[in-house]
Formats: structure tokens, C-alpha cells, sequence
């Protein structure tokens, strides 16, 4: 159970106290409480209870000089006065005024300075209008965009320089392109292409680098294309190709294993 912290400061530190407070006719009526319901206090749970009591003198609050204040107030605050907090000097603020605000209010946001505001842009914008966030400076703001658009504007995405990004392009674009992406300089980004590719297409990944690329051949390819990995340097690789090879004859594994091949095996 989480509980409140025993004691009240405000924003620079200091004590609050009910008795200087603008507000102290709000006490008498049960609307504010000392380290519990405080817009003076630097806690934001209880200033976001004291808008939550008092959601009339949210507008009054739009331009305090603590942030948390500025922030929770817009999202009590009367909507019409919201524009002009997009371009708050927090972006804790932008981002709670731009959420309350129709879509085309964000789309200024797309350039934001700060990341977190952009990530969340671009988790709410629509494809066409985050078209030009797909070279956002940020991979993270990029890879919310990679799972979140369409599969037909993933191809913008393949060259990504992040690898995470091309991940999760090589999950979600068409397959007519993985082809291509089981091309990639990556590992990791070659293997989520070979996940999803067929094994005709597959077939093509039999001499690839990375063992697990390999595997995933020798787990699906048909088991008459699998000489090639039959002496495969991986010895998870080649035991999976001579189990299946095995798997399609009359003949034990070990009969079928030649010598220098069954002494390297572990």
C-alpha cells in the first residue's frame, strides 16, 4: 500500500503553510488539506488531488511557475487555453496540454525538441501524418512508428540504421520483401526475415553466417535439401539436418553419420 510522504514543501523547498496561502478559504470548506490536497506542495499527487477537488481554478494555474503545477492544471484546465501551453518550456507541460488538444494541435510536436514528447506524438498520429517522423534523430521514436504503421509504408524503414528498427520491420512488412531483409548486415534482423519466410524462399539461407538462420532452415527446408548441412560447422545445425535426413529413411541416424562426422558431434 503506497502512502504519502510526512511531509509538505513546496516547489523550492520550503515549508508550506495554510496560513499564507492564497487559498485558505478552500481549507474551511474541506477542499484542500495540508500534505494531502496542496497546490502549494511539490508532491504531484497531491497537487493532482487538489485539482481533482477543485477543477474551477484549474485556469488559474496555467502559467505557476513549477512545473508539475503547470502540468496537471492542463489537464483540468478550460480546453481553449491550451494551445498556447504547446509552447511551455517543459515538456512535461507541452505534452499534457497537446493530449487534451485535437490531432492537427500536434502536429507542430513532430519537431519537438524533447524525445518523450515525439514518442508520444507518434503514438497517436495517424500514418500519412507521421510520414515525416520516419528520420526522426531518435531510434526509439522511429521504432514506435515501425509498429504502429501500415506494413506498406514499412519499406521506408528497412534501412533503418538501428537494428532494433529493422527488427521490427523484418516482424511486420509484407512477405515479398523479406527476401530482401534476410539480406541484412544483422543477424538478429536476418533471423525474424527467415521466421516469416517460406521454405522454398528459405532455401536461399542455407549458407547464411549466423547458425540460427541455418537452424531455422534445417527445421523447415524439405528434409532432400539438406545435404549442405549435413556437415555444417554448428553441431546444433548438423544434428537437426541428420535427425530430419534420418527421419525420411529406414536406417538409424548413427548408420547414416559418416565417421569424421559422428567424432565431432558431442
Amino acid at each position: 500500500m503506497t502512502t504519502d510522504i510526512d511531509e509538505a514543501k513546496d516547489w523550492r523547498g520550503e515549508e508550506v503553510s495554510c496560513a499564507s496561502c492564497p487559498r485558505q478559504a478552500l481549507l474551511a470548506e474541506g477542499r484542500c488539506a495540508l500534505k494531502r490536497a496542496c497546490v502549494q506542495d511539490r508532491y504531484a499527487r497531491r497537487i493532482e488531488r487538489f485539482f481533482d477537488w477543485n477543477r474551477a481554478l484549474a485556469d488559474d494555474y496555467l502559467d505557476h511557475p513549477y512545473f508539475e503545477v503547470r502540468a496537471i492544471a492542463a489537464g483540468y484546465a478550460t480546453v481553449f487555453l491550451l494551445p498556447r501551453m504547446l509552447d511551455d518550456p517543459d515538456e512535461t507541460v507541452r505534452w499534457c496540454a497537446a493530449r487534451r488538444l485535437p490531432k492537427r494541435f500536434l502536429l507542430p510536436l513532430r519537431n519537438d525538441a524533447h524525445r518523450e514528447v515525439r514518442i508520444r506524438v507518434a503514438s497517436v498520429l495517424g500514418d500519412d501524418e507521421l510520414r515525416p517522423m520516419f528520420h526522426d534523430s531518435d531510434y526509439y521514436v522511429r521504432l514506435v512508428i515501425a509498429r504502429r504503421v501500415a506494413p506498406s509504408m514499412l519499406p521506408l524503414l528497412v534501412l533503418d540504421p538501428d537494428t532494433e528498427v529493422r527488427r521490427e520491420v523484418a516482424r511486420r512488412i509484407g512477405t515479398e520483401w523479406l527476401t530482401h531483409i534476410a539480406m541484412d548486415e544483422d543477424g538478429d534482423v536476418r533471423l525474424e526475415a527467415a521466421r516469416r519466410m517460406s521454405p522454398g524462399r528459405l532455401l536461399g539461407r542455407i549458407d547464411d553466417a549466423d547458425w540460427r538462420v541455418r537452424y531455422e532452415v534445417a527445421s523447415r527446408v524439405d528434409a532432400a535439401e539438406l545435404n549442405r548441412l549435413l556437415d555444417d560447422p554448428d553441431p546444433v545445425v548438423r544434428d537437426l539436418a541428420w535427425t530430419r535426413v534420418a527421419a525420411e529413411t529406414t536406417q538409424p541416424v548413427a548408420s547414416l553419420i559418416p565417421t569424421q562426422v559422428t567424432e565431432t558431434c558431442p
